[in-house]
């Protein structure tokens, strides 16, 4: 039998130890963040990820996947984290794997899931690269999440914890971290408005983040129409593995993309066909897309406003 896990599957996986985190000297590494350990899976050779749980963002830590890919010149940090707690575990595991300096933060999206340990990898050196529509996401949500990280967690963020872009990403782009080429491609709305994919052509790994999703139950931010089409284009690459934002590992690529599209087309068909039946919002909050409940994490969490943002997409198309 065949894994398509790469968590379970040894033959695609170099599983690391946990790393008890140490101190170091750089600043965005405190003691008590060092102190702490954390659990990191090298996937390929040279790209780490820490997986988060599958849990609701804010009222849980470590929810998102992030990690970092490691070149002989420096390191790319693929999404920091819900907490500068998380940025500070992630920069820690960095330094216990190599000695070369962090270029780039890479941002796949503006969500708090993913951006909000940004602060703790701060330094002149270090570039942040977002999409291009990145930085207005972050001006209209950065408030909200400051605030709501301040209901839930107690604890009061300045707006320092919101850091900019300062490189934008329309089209692709490459990055070199030395002998390593990383190809950032900025996508149409789909997820949201402003999401990335990173790949990895030395490892043909395909970081995905939210594009992709794995038990747990698609988010839609953006537009379901547009990520059903970035996903058409997506299962072309011919990828060894996919990093999705929530969820293990996948190394069967395109198959591992059947779950979210299905989900999506299952959702705008139906949603279509109440519609067409002159059917209200709140039914179809209750009605549309069920046969998917059992097939999904937290989809009595998620899958209302999934509902919302297609029948409010559907109501606009011609």
């Amino acid at each position: 039998m065949t894994e398509t896990t790469l968590g379970t599957a040894a033959r695609y996986v170099a599983c690391l130890p946990l790393l008890m985190l140490y101190t170091t000297s750089a600043t965005t590494a405190s003691d008590a963040a060092c102190a702490q350990v954390v659990e990191v899976t090298e996937v390929a050779h040279g790209v780490y990820v820490r997986q988060g749980i599958q849990a609701v963002v804010f009222e849980q830590e470590r929810v998102a996947n992030v990690g970092f890919i490691v070149g002989e010149r420096c390191v790319a940090v693929i999404d920091t984290g819900g907490s500068y707690q998380e940025g500070e575990e992630l920069m820690c595991a960095i330094r216990q794997v190599t000695d070369v300096p962090v270029c780039h933060v890479i941002n796949t999206h503006v969500h708090p899931d993913h951006i909000l340990g940004n602060l703790a990898f701060k330094d002149d050196e270090v570039s942040y690269v977002g999409h291009v529509n990145l930085e207005r996401a972050m001006a209209l949500l950065g408030n909200t999440y400051l605030s709501r990280a301040k209901k839930h967690r107690g604890k009061t963020l300045g707006p320092e914890y919101i850091v900019m872009p300062d490189r934008r990403v329309r089209g692709r782009i490459e990055l070199d971290l030395g002998n390593r080429k990383l190809l950032i491609t900025a996508h149409p709305k789909a997820h949201t408005n402003n999401d990335l994919s990173v790949l990895d052509e030395k490892t043909k790994t395909l970081w995905l983040s939210d594009l992709l999703f794995v038990d747990h139950i698609p988010v839609i931010a953006g537009s379901a129409k547009g990520w059903l089409a970035v996903l058409d284009d997506l299962t072309q690459v011919p990828a060894k593995r996919v990093v999705p934002g929530h969820g293990p590992v996948q190394a069967d690529w395109p198959h591992a993309a059947k779950d979210i599209r299905r989900y999506l087309s299952t959702l705008r068909a139906e949603t279509r066909a109440w519609l067409t039946g002159d059917g209200e919002l709140q039914g179809a909050q209750e009605q549309v897309a069920y046969s998917e409940r059992h097939r999904w994490k937290l989809f009595d969490r998620y899958h209302k406003r999934n509902v919302i943002s297609v029948y409010t997409e559907l109501e606009w198309e011609d």
